[in-house]
């Protein structure tokens, strides 16, 4: 580690004291990860780092938010986790088609934590390291007016951009059709600039190729060019962590 990250670390440290909380349970790369999303300000980072611990101990007391808390979500069978990426990144898939914008918003938000903190854990190998990122796949293949969910995209990227600091590697959204730009310019309004570089939307033949070969072929599912089947999410079942 640097001599310049290793003194904002130990600011961030002091920071977070003076803010009457505690860094003790968290290794320096799950702190770092908030120092990086506050371009190194030790400050801001201890701020983020106190909002997240205090949202994270009201909003999942459990430490983990349960299948059956987000069921109705799940029974859609939206969203998919294909293994690791070339780089090592867990892969989530998608199917916007399969969406519909939800009537408790409570249980979307529950469901968003509940998707992410999977996705990043089937990356873990015994245990958490503290800097795994992920990488999502959004596919707008067959999507109709009656699927699209500006709030909810907006409430994913949130919770990415605000609990999630640094998870994101990148986002590749497939298949955009002409009536969602107009949408998509929307939700890019709440997302913050390094969020913006993460996201590549996919039209080229040449943007395809390094989608695929980001991903790679054993990952990705045979319609997207790969040769892996879809899981869907609730069937995946994580090793048990060390203690």
């Amino acid at each position: 580690m640097e001599k310049t990250q290793e003194i904002a670390l130990t600011e961030m440290k002091k920071s977070v004291q003076k803010l009457g909380s505690s860094t003790e349970k968290f290794g320096d790369p799950t702190l770092m990860r908030f120092l990086i999303a506050r371009s190194m300000d030790p400050d801001k980072a201890a701020k983020m780092f106190v909002l997240w611990h205090k949202w994270r101990d009201s909003f999942v007391p459990n430490g983990f938010v349960s299948d059956a808390e987000v069921k109705d979500e799940l029974d859609d069978r939206k969203i998919f986790l294909q293994g690791l990426s070339k780089d090592g990144y867990p892969v989530m898939v998608i199917k916007a088609s399969k969406h519909f914008p939800s009537k408790d918003q409570l249980q979307f938000k529950k469901f968003v934590v509940h998707l992410l903190d999977k996705t990043i854990a089937s990356s873990f190998r015994g245990k958490e390291i503290g800097n795994e990122k992920m990488i999502g796949i959004l596919d707008l293949q067959q999507i109709s007016y009656k699927n699209i969910d500006a709030r909810g995209l907006i409430t994913g990227f949130q919770f990415l951009q605000s609990y999630y600091p640094e998870r994101l590697a990148k986002c590749f959204i497939l298949n955009m059709p002409w009536f969602f730009v107009s949408v998509w310019r929307m939700v890019s309004r709440f997302l913050e600039k390094a969020t913006q570089e993460k996201v590549v939307i996919v039209t080229s033949e040449e943007e395809t190729k390094n989608f695929i070969r980001e991903i790679g072929e054993e990952t990705l599912p045979e319609e997207y060019g790969g040769r892996a089947k879809l899981v869907p999410l609730q069937d995946v079942i994580l090793a048990p962590l060390e203690d």
